[in-house]
């Protein structure tokens, strides 16, 4: 039986720009600044959920105006706005404006509602749903289309009540979900460690798709606004401050271990790695309390651990996000060793791969993991 669940119809869709980002591509090398694309969710005749009396489209403006007023003062980014006051913007502009834009992050802001006083945050990327409660959340925030004129042709037919047409729209997606995890990643643990925040989890669910273009997104929610203590908390100042400025600090984690990743000097190779031996050692630079792993994968689908199933790799892990999966090859605190594994990895095929760290089996920002003191040989 599908849940009785009532959730705001989020003027949202999660784009992934693939010609304007890939992880296996350093952003700054091509280009001056990183781009992210902010988006408040409703506005204008679109007021979103009235949970308690609070409007949703004017707390979520509030949060992405703080966040971009943030990221504007670091000349590392570039900040786009699909609005910046109390106006209706169809959802195909919306990908029009981060087409445009050429963006390396897409990130939109809304708030819950339900019909109980349930509350707590949680963070969506693009993807197949695997329950009713997300394909519920996926419809009502697509079927927002039907406040626009001529939606029909905008969205070539899509029908946001079909399960088939978010399937067809979303199949083609999972390759980009790794980006997108790590960012969502960044921001739940963020909310709940220093927020303290409860955390709903990072969840999937098929979002509309527009100009068949890509880039890693996620659509956050901040809580609900028909819970009465999270409403009055999320419409008041501190509250809006407060998750701006945990957003604000995600995002420049996810960049900088963009950076980490892709800038940091190569080590003078003492010994060769290869798959069939990673215990070598490569110029040891080792982090007691941190495990790094290469994301070699994300998706929907529960694979077998088995070398076949990963283009011969072995030294394998898998975690379980909700209905999500994140492969990783490697285990070391070794981070040189890590970065010669990565390049096992890139050579069996996993170009768009990339380096995360673990503390205390939690995936935290790898410029943080980098910070801390490392003994060397």
């Amino acid at each position: 039986m599908k849940k009785k669940i009532i959730y705001s119809s989020l003027s949202i869709v999660l784009i992934f720009i693939l010609s304007a980002f890939s992880i296996s591509v350093a952003p700054d090398s091509y280009k001056e600044k990183f781009v992210v694309v902010l988006d408040a969710g409703h506005g204008g005749h679109d007021p979103g959920n009235r949970g308690n009396g609070y409007k949703e489209k004017d707390i979520a403006l509030k949060v992405v105006l703080a966040v971009g007023t943030a990221l504007e003062k670091d000349d590392r980014f570039k900040v786009v706005y699909t609005r910046k006051d109390d106006k209706f913007i169809e959802l195909h502009e919306r990908g029009s404006i981060a087409n445009k834009a050429k963006a390396d992050l897409f990130v939109s802001v809304h708030c819950n509602s339900h019909h109980s006083q349930a509350y707590g945050t949680e963070t969506f990327v693009l993807g197949l749903h695997a329950n009713d409660e997300n394909f519920n959340v996926a419809k009502n925030e697509n079927s927002v289309i039907l406040l626009e004129d001529n939606y029909e042709a905008n969205y070539d037919g899509f029908d946001p009540n079909s399960p088939e047409s978010i399937i067809g729209l979303t199949l083609m997606q999972e390759e980009y979900l790794d980006q997108s995890l790590t960012l969502a990643s960044f921001v739940q643990n963020r909310f709940n460690k220093t927020l303290k925040r409860k955390s709903r989890g990072v969840k999937q669910a098929g979002f509309v798709v527009l100009h068949q273009t890509y880039m890693p997104s996620v659509l956050i929610e901040l809580g609900f606004l028909t819970n009465n203590k999270e409403g009055k908390y999320l419409n008041s100042k501190k509250g809006q401050e407060e998750m701006a400025k945990s957003i604000i600090k995600s995002i420049v984690d996810y960049k900088e271990s963009l950076d980490a990743a892709y800038y940091v000097p190569e080590p003078e190779i003492q010994k060769t790695v290869t798959n069939d031996s990673i215990t070598q050692i490569v110029g040891e630079q080792l982090y007691d309390d941190i495990i790094f792993k290469v994301q070699i994968a994300a998706g929907s689908n529960d694979i077998e651990l088995d070398p076949k199933n990963f283009n011969g790799l072995d030294q394998l892990s898998k975690v379980q996000f909700d209905d999500l999966y994140k492969y990783y090859f490697g285990n070391t605190s070794n981070y040189n060793l890590i970065k010669e594994l990565k390049g096992v990895a890139v050579e069996k095929g996993y170009t768009s791969c990339f380096v995360v760290a673990f503390k205390d089996n939690e995936l935290i920002p790898l410029t943080e993991a980098l910070k801390m003191d490392a003994s060397s040989n």
